[in-house]
């Protein structure tokens, strides 16, 4: 496919996540805060060469749900400092040339925002019906059979007014009523909000989930339940084809569009929404047929995947036929909801993982602490925080979220020493796995991740290029990169624990190596087990 006609900084660039409570903590309380990233944003910018930064929930909230549950959309919480902070973030950001993304929750609130509570005033409050209120049924239970993401019903009675209110998540995260016009214009006005201050862009949470069946209808039973990773027997025991998803998302996600490409500044600004869809005709809709719904839907293909090649590709080829004309793919390996890479694929593989999500063609995104192998932690009961997790033992994701580990210093230099403790335990593989340490060893993840990151600024056909996957055989996986007016680039990836040949066709020196004793070299006959190259 060709390149974007008009391409801007988040087709070229790199997004980088960062979730506020593990990066970096100024205050010594044990949780990061906004003058914690402020102080790190060199690492971002000079250190690792990431082009934006994609901030989790900040904003005012219990903390239920770690931010996900929303008190107050246009305030930052106090535990992560206040608005002056962020605005000097901002604008510190921007001095050095990094753009700033934020996460818009527009599914649900806290229980605690204004808003709920004068929703649950009674039935004849004026924002009763900002809410997904209703009746019980028949026998007296929930109004329909939806399950909650943490388990359970996703409805819960409210004995005052006699009503059940809707919830996808946990209870004190009540579901926004987007088919009330009010509704969606106090979210619009949240939007315009943190765009008056500076935000280049949104990633919307659980996008796909505000437009739910009007009629509220069942979902289905479905064929094969499926029982894995963050997706309980209870949850995919139903199509969940009513409670999310339904066709009235797309004027919902035109209008969102129009509001953030209309801001009167003019900046080039981007939207990529949450939306966990594997059939590829379903999940290109969300572009918009005339590209006027999101800037991009996230493309988490490579969580189902793993390094399956064969599974990569079809991955690859189905989001490319998918797309409509223009529009740009994304790709993600990890984020604050996933297993670590490191703890999916272990150590060598997790490397020829870096080669890929930062050589294929679209927008990668890296998560924080992925880019030095973080690994996910075991924690124990006692200091478990996730409410997944301690709803439902086996689907915590505190193990992904521990502190960033900076140093070998006391609390791995994410706290000040005299630190108490962190909200999360440090990793004890800090003293050997931090960023100082791995700076200065040539070997290691972050100094791939560098020179991966170089090589795609100095060369655009890695940020625009077109992509023709090789051969008929899925291992090893090869990739040509290919743009008019610059040369080739191959990619090559032997994704097993096997020795394998290298295709004939792979030819010229090798720029980026897994292996970095082959860098500046010719192309090898074979690659190693998990070894893989950038050419060109």
């Amino acid at each position: 496919m060709a390149p974007p006609s008009h391409p801007t900084w988040w087709h070229t660039g790199v997004i980088y996540q960062i979730y506020p409570r593990s990066w970096a903590d100024a205050d010594g309380d044990g949780v990061g805060d906004l003058q914690g990233i402020i102080s790190r944003l060199d690492y971002l910018s000079e250190t690792l060469g990431v082009d934006s930064l994609w901030l989790s929930p900040f904003y005012r909230s219990p903390q239920a749900d770690f931010g996900y549950d929303v008190a107050d959309h246009c305030e930052v919480d106090p535990m992560f400092g206040t608005m002056e902070d962020f605005d000097r973030l901002v604008a510190e950001a921007h001095r050095r040339g990094l753009r700033v993304i934020v996460d818009f929750v527009p599914n649900h609130t806290s229980d605690r925002h204004p808003w709920f509570f004068e929703s649950r005033t009674g039935r004849n409050s004026p924002r009763r019906d900002w809410y997904v209120w209703r009746d019980p049924a028949p026998d007296g239970g929930p109004p329909n059979n939806w399950v909650s993401h943490f388990g359970g019903s996703a409805w819960t009675f409210d004995e005052a007014s006699g009503q059940y209110y809707l919830h996808l998540f946990l209870a004190e995260q009540p579901d926004l009523n987007w088919r009330n016009p009010e509704v969606e214009r106090a979210m619009h006005d949240v939007l315009r909000f943190w765009m008056d201050r500076g935000v280049d862009g949104f990633r919307i949470d659980v996008a796909h989930a505000i437009a739910k069946d009007p009629l509220l209808r069942d979902n289905p039973p479905a064929p094969v339940p499926d029982d894995g990773y963050k997706i309980s027997a209870e949850f995919s025991s139903q199509r969940h084809v009513h409670d999310m998803a339904d066709p009235d998302i797309h004027p919902m996600f035109r209008k969102i569009r129009r509001v953030v490409d209309g801001h009167p500044d003019g900046r080039d600004r981007y939207t990529v929404g949450e939306i966990h869809e594997f059939d590829w005709e379903r999940w290109a809709s969300y572009y918009g047929e005339a590209l006027d719904e999101l800037h991009q839907p996230y493309n988490f293909a490579l969580l189902l995947t793993g390094l399956d090649p064969a599974k990569i590709r079809w991955a690859i080829e189905g989001v490319e036929t998918a797309m409509p004309p223009g529009a740009w793919p994304n790709w993600v390996l990890g984020n604050h909801d996933e297993p670590r890479i490191v703890t999916r694929f272990g150590w060598e593989a997790s490397k020829a993982a870096a080669v890929l999500l930062l050589t294929l063609r679209g927008t990668p995104t890296i998560y924080q602490g992925d880019e030095i192998g973080m690994e996910d932690l075991d924690i124990p009961p006692e200091r478990q925080q996730d409410p997944w997790g301690r709803r439902m033992p086996g689907f915590g994701r505190d193990g992904c979220r521990t502190p960033m580990q900076w140093s070998e210093g006391e609390h791995a230099g994410f706290s000040p020493p005299d630190t108490p403790s962190t909200w999360l335990p440090v990793h004890p593989d800090y003293p050997r796995r931090n960023v100082a340490s791995e700076l200065a060893d040539p070997d290691s993840h972050l100094s791939l991740y560098r020179r991966l990151l170089a090589l795609r600024r100095s060369r655009p056909v890695l940020q625009l290029g077109d992509i023709e996957l090789a051969g008929e055989e899925p291992n090893p996986l090869a990739y040509r990169r290919i743009l008019a007016g610059e040369d080739d680039l191959w990619v090559v990836l032997n994704l097993s624990d096997d020795a394998v040949a290298v295709p004939a066709a792979v030819a010229g020196r090798v720029l980026v190596g897994t292996d970095r004793g082959r860098e500046g070299g010719p192309v090898p006959d074979t690659l190693g087990p998990w070894e893989a190259l950038v050419v060109g």
